[in-house]
Order: structure tokens, then sequence, then C-alpha cells
């Protein structure tokens, strides 16, 4: 069972965030973030097999499922999206955390290594890490916002295998479809993405010619953090080598191998969930011998926190 739970960010937008298992359980909390575009149902299954032994929190970015769409785009951005994570953490008391963060997500958690590291007790790259390849990003930019209201939930479903079935060669008609149905969400008698269209704008000062920077600093800012990578075996964003030269910097890093899936992994089969239960056990093994399972106390934003469902969206 989980519980919709509602923090204002410090600039007063309504974040939302799913609460899963037992909040005063003595194991670390995970903390789950998803890609650019993606919301809290990516973690359903995941986070439903961990909250048997501990808590778990699912987190909307601004502008993603059901938080606030954000009046400015600019603010779609990764360090407005990592300060709002800290509120998140802080609000619902779940500092330290073993935060699994799923490509954009990733990226936050290895922000916050840099900047907040003594919030981080693990984390779990998923199908990410300091280097980004091109060709995901020019793949992902050609989709993004491009389908914003389907005539269906089934045209919704071919749009996504025709965009990305090439990472998911065995994923079958119902896979896609359950796929469209986390994507897109009907409102006032349509279909509509359960992104804001103008997330577009974060890749629109994109060039091939021109790469972006990498973050090994910010990857380097884990060395006191257990790690795991999960990679997908088809992935355009992860390549192969970049997991090598991780693993150069970092030979305790543990990395998990998805075959047939791309990016980003689902991380919802039996074996890929259970390589993420048994390091995040590790991660209690360690924190306990080290005597850090506190609770970091940050004040969370005067505006309180709602465990209510949520009222009509902000566009």
């Amino acid at each position: 069972m989980s519980e919709s739970r509602f923090i204002a960010a410090k600039d007063g937008l309504r974040l939302h965030a799913l609460d899963y298992g037992d909040r005063h359980s003595s194991r670390l909390p995970v903390v789950c973030l998803p890609g650019l575009t993606r919301t809290v149902e990516d973690f359903a299954v995941l986070a439903a097999a961990l909250a048997n032994e501990r808590r778990v929190l699912s987190l909307d970015y601004r502008g993603r499922g059901r938080s606030d769409y954000d009046p400015n785009p600019d603010h779609y951005a990764i360090a407005v999206e990592t300060a709002d994570v800290v509120t998140v953490m802080a609000a619902l008391e779940a500092m330290p955390a073993i935060v699994v963060g799923t490509s954009r997500g990733g990226l936050i958690a290895m922000t916050l290594a840099a900047e907040r590291p003594e919030l981080l007790a693990g984390v779990v790259l998923n199908d990410i890490g300091p280097v980004v390849d091109i060709e995901g990003v020019i793949r992902i930019k050609g989709y993004v916002g491009q389908l914003q209201h389907p005539e269906s939930y089934q045209e919704a479903a071919e749009f996504l295998r025709h965009s990305t079935g090439n990472q998911f060669p065995k994923l079958g008609a119902a896979d896609w479809l359950a796929a469209a149905k986390r994507g897109w969400r009907e409102e006032a008698g349509r279909l509509v993405s359960t992104y804001d269209p103008a997330l577009g704008h974060t890749l629109q000062g994109f060039d091939p010619d021109k790469p972006f920077p990498t973050l090994w600093p910010q990857f380097d800012a884990m060395a006191q953090v257990p790690l795991m990578v999960v990679h997908g075996a088809n992935s355009d964003i992860l390549s192969s080598a970049t997991v090598a030269a991780m693993r150069v910097r970092r030979p305790d890093m543990e990395v998990l191998v998805v075959p047939d899936q791309g990016h980003a992994p689902l991380l919802a089969e039996a074996d890929t969930i259970g390589a993420i239960a048994a390091f995040a056990a590790k991660c209690d093994a360690r924190a306990a011998a080290s005597k850090t399972i506190v609770r970091i106390s940050v004040a969370p934003s005067s505006a309180g926190i709602r465990g209510t469902a949520p009222p009509g969206q902000t566009r």
C-alpha cells in the first residue's frame, strides 16, 4: 500500500510523492527518482517489493505526474529538481537514504553526492553515468512532447513502440499498452501526457556536435557511498565503455547488466529487484556498522505537507 504525500517546494509549487512501507522502520529508506519525463508509476513494482522490509518514497518532479507544472520552463533544470528532492526528503524525514535514480534521477543523485553527500547511504544508478551518449539524447529529443493528445491508448502504445522498440525487443503488445497507460492519463475526455510538454524546452539547446559536459567530479564525489549500476544491455545512453571507466574509478561498484532492455531498465523483474534488495541490505549493514543510521533533520517548507487527494493540475 502507498499514500500520496504533497510537499511545498521552496518556491511554493506543490510536489507529489508516493510513500510506501513502514516509515518507522530501522532499515534505511529508499528514495526513487525517475527519468526526464517519467513519474512515480515507473517504480510501482520495485517500490512495493522493497516496502516489505523498508520505507520507500518515489517522487514526481515538478511538471510530472501529480506535481504542479511550473509556469517557467527554465525551472525544469537539474539544480532546481535537486533542491526539490532535498526538500521532499527533509519534509518526509527520509535522510539519509538509498537513492535509486533512473536516468535523470541518477544525474540528480550524483549532484547530491557533490552537494549534500551526507544525505546518501547508497546509490543505484539505473542506466546512467558520468558520460551520456549522444545517440540516446538525439532519440529522446525526437519524441519528447511530440504526441501530446493521442486518440487512444493503443495509438500511444504504438508511438512508444516505434520510438523505443529497438531498446526493448522482447516487450509485447500488452507491455507497450501498459507503458502507454503510465505515460498518458484521461483528463476532460481526452488523453494527455503525464508530463508538461514544456519539458521539451530542456533539450532545445542540445547540439549533437557539442556533447554534454561529463560528470566525473560528481561521480567521484560518491567515493565513500555504496554504489550499484543497472545497465541495459541495449542502452544508447550508457555505454559499456563508460561502465568500464566507472569501474576503474570504483572497483567495488556493483554492476547488473539487464539483457534485452535498453534505456532505461524497467526494474520490474524478480532478478533485478532481488539484486537491488540485496544491495540495500548491504547498505543497511554498512550503516549499522558505522552507526550512521540517523535521521538528518532539515526544516521542511512552511507550506507544509498534505496526504490528501490532489486538486487539479497547475498547467
